[in-house]
């Protein structure tokens, strides 16, 4: 039994308003390949999940150009001209939260866990709220007039400590990028590119991957094995062309 499936059959699984939990960190990792399909697709209203909203042009930043998010959950979104423009227009919703958090949330998720505590953001508007998610479409004075604004937490004392409630995600489809994937959907990341894969990855109730190569079922060995089959659903073999298709986000030379 094998998972493989091409790009463009694996992206057509993908509903109009699913939750997107998309891999990678920066440029790092990312899974480029469906990211691009899917944004050939006439659906949309998705909400995204990810540590960053992509650049102009790569990783998210795709669906941002053909107006296909309406939501982005994430941790970092300052490299993004056209995310930027979304969000201040009033076009975007965006949910900031701290990158350990989201990663714990993504995690939870995987795990059957529902929420969890953590001190970090207490004392801070990710617990005290009043963050704007969305600005209003007719802007005023007030810049928060019309706004949707981030909802106060529950905190507890624990242990001595003051900790704030944060709810773990569940999305519909996961779309993370590996080094090697085997037919099976057993998966091993390569370096920092693992990043948010396997967070991601544990997260969708469908988790589709791109791989930059793909072997036989028990070629990989139990320890290579970063993320279990048992998550994978389906897997997407990249070309040589597709595999080497990576950017340098930030090039500094002297």
């Amino acid at each position: 039994m094998t998972k493989l499936i091409s790009a463009q059959a694996a992206v057509n699984l993908i509903p109009d308003g699913a939750t997107l939990a998309v891999g990678g960190f920066g440029v790092c990792g990312i899974p480029q390949v469906l990211l691009a399909e899917l944004a050939q697709r006439s659906v949309g209203h998705f909400e995204a999940v990810s540590n960053n909203a992509g650049l102009d042009g790569r990783g998210l930043g795709l669906l941002l150009e053909t107006r296909q998010l309406s939501r982005i959950v994430a941790s970092y979104v300052g490299e993004n001209k056209e995310f930027a423009r979304q969000y201040l227009e009033g076009e975007l919703e965006v949910e900031l939260t701290p990158q350990g958090t989201l990663a714990e949330r993504l995690r939870a998720g995987g795990s059957g866990i529902g929420a969890f505590f953590t001190a970090t953001g207490v004392g801070t508007p990710v617990s005290d709220g009043g963050m704007v998610w969305k600005y209003g479409r007719e802007r005023s004075e007030d810049p928060v007039d019309g706004a949707v604004l981030s909802p106060a937490k529950e905190t507890r004392d624990i242990a001595g400590r003051t900790q704030v409630l944060e709810h773990a995600i569940t999305a519909d489809v996961a779309l993370i990028r590996a080094e090697v994937a085997d037919t099976a959907g057993n998966l091993r990341f390569h370096e920092t590119a693992r990043n948010f894969n396997p967070l991601a990855g544990m997260s969708g109730r469908v988790c589709i991957v791109e791989a930059e190569k793909v072997v036989d079922k028990g070629e990989l060995a139990p320890d290579d094995i970063h993320l279990p089959g048992i998550y994978v659903h389906h897997v997407v073999e990249l070309t040589p062309e597709q595999a080497a298709d990576k950017m340098i986000e930030k090039e500094t030379t002297r």
